[in-house]
């Protein structure tokens, strides 16, 4: 087999997230959080399923990460419960869930995998929810201060540091839908949501650099935006859900300003924009599918097109992208768009850092023999090579993700790990990625 090669340095990693994997939803003085709660909910999540024992990462975490470590793997990027550290949000650290991070990190030092966290991954703590959550200002002050805490207790063997997760998809899922927790469906007056999450990641930074991180970034989903048609209405409708979801949230990060016609729509204050943008370490790209989208037609369906259904109402349409090939999720296959959408960044910011491709992978339900997501990432480890060729300085790529887990609204049925878990037993087993993901690694090039 011939593997896509890198440049020497280049850093191949594995990606979870707190609430996806952790379970333990209730031990060592963990608090609530947005997920719990909504969870608990009747008829929000495929089949009733919910975090509270996952795949138990909590008490297996030794386990896992001697997995993870034997594939060559170089980092695992992981995320906090914020309300495992800081059951309130805010208030006293609760002593064994910092602990448990503190055994995390120094197992993956052990076996030579460098970890690379992700400060918020949508968990938050319910009673900051209560309080208004990402729609009052002060959250943002909340979470500089965890990343605080963290750092204060890590950042003497951390040093690699991502801010926050997917903005766009908390602001456009979790507030304007109802599709994620905490599902307020608040549509356009959402928006507050975004900047207040991008305050708390200029925040974050400074909090970091404070506590003297070596690397900062921030994980944004993206992904190329067409129009249906060259009709005008149609490429209006694209323009305007690329901006709200792609570079409502990386202008700001990027340029130091919002799209025209936004920040009017902003609860922005002095200072705001400076401290959003930060200068940045890397800036990390998740990316999955591209997105088509038409002026809304009154006489069509546009219900399971997305992973989301976008309400009627809106000024803009999803229609199915032309793919010859989909994932068990529906999703479509197009590794082009991930060439696509690093160029594009590369040529919208001049002053674009280092990009890493935080997240990439696929929904294949084959318990072990998934040769079909090893022909998924093998395409898209080829894109990433042909957008460093056209010129996008790319330093890294992590498989979404290391093991099959709880994945938000659609359950534990949709399976994304490089290792199978089983449902009924949680028992691990390497899946034919996992093994080509090692051989991948082991073929690249020495400095």
């Amino acid at each position: 087999m011939t593997f896509p090669l890198f440049p020497p340095g280049f850093r191949f990693g594995m990606a979870t997230s707190a609430y996806q994997v952790e379970g333990a939803f209730d031990r060592d003085g963990k608090g609530p959080g947005i997920w719990d709660t909504f969870t608990a909910r009747p008829g929000t999540v495929r089949n009733g399923d919910d975090g509270r024992v996952a795949i138990d990462h909590y008490h297996r975490y030794a386990e896992d990460v001697a997995h993870i470590a034997a594939a060559g793997t170089h980092d695992y990027r992981f995320s906090f419960s914020w309300p495992r550290v800081l059951p309130t949000g805010t208030g006293p650290v609760n002593k064994p869930g910092l602990d448990f991070y503190d055994r995390l990190v120094d197992e993956l030092l052990s076996h030579g995998v460098r970890p690379v966290p992700t400060i918020y991954h949508w968990d938050l703590p319910q009673a900051l929810e209560d309080a208004g959550g990402w729609l009052s200002r002060d959250t943002a002050y909340a979470l500089a201060d965890f990343a605080a805490v963290l750092a204060d207790r890590l950042g003497d063997r951390v040093h690699d540091w991502i801010t926050l997760n997917e903005m766009s998809v908390q602001t456009l899922y979790g507030y304007a839908l109802t599709s994620h927790a905490p599902g307020r469906g608040l549509g356009f007056d959402a928006l507050p949501v975004a900047h207040h999450q991008l305050l708390a990641h200029g925040l974050a930074v400074r909090a970091l650099r404070a506590a003297g991180a070596a690397t900062v970034g921030v994980a944004a989903q993206h992904f190329p935006v067409e129009p249906a048609s060259a009709a005008a209405d149609d490429v209006a409708a694209a323009e305007l859900f690329a901006t709200l979801t792609n570079w409502l949230f990386a202008d700001p990060v990027l340029r130091g300003g919002y799209p025209p016609g936004l920040g009017d729509r902003l609860p922005v204050r002095d200072g705001d924009l400076e401290t959003i943008a930060a200068p940045l370490d890397f800036y990390g790209v998740n990316y999955y599918e591209p997105t088509r989208i038409e002026a809304p037609r009154p006489d069509r369906d546009y219900r399971g097109v997305l992973e989301v259904d976008v309400p009627a109402g809106m000024p803009f349409a999803p229609v199915p992208v032309p793919a010859a090939e989909r994932t068990d999720f529906g999703w479509a296959i197009v590794p082009s768009g991930l060439t696509t959408i690093l160029t594009t960044l590369r040529d919208r910011y001049p002053s674009l850092p280092p990009l890493v491709v935080t997240e990439n992978g696929a929904s294949f339900r084959e318990p072990v023999a998934d040769g079909r997501r090893v022909a998924f990432l093998d395409a898209h480890l080829r894109a990433v090579r042909d957008a460093m060729a056209a010129g996008a300085d790319v330093r890294g790529y992590y498989v979404w993700s290391a093991l099959d887990n709880f994945e938000w609204a659609a359950g534990f049925e949709e399976r994304f790990g490089l290792i199978h878990v089983d449902p009924a037993t949680l028992a691990r087993t390497r899946k034919d990625s996992w093994h080509w993901f090692r051989d991948l690694i082991a073929a690249q090039p020495r400095s």
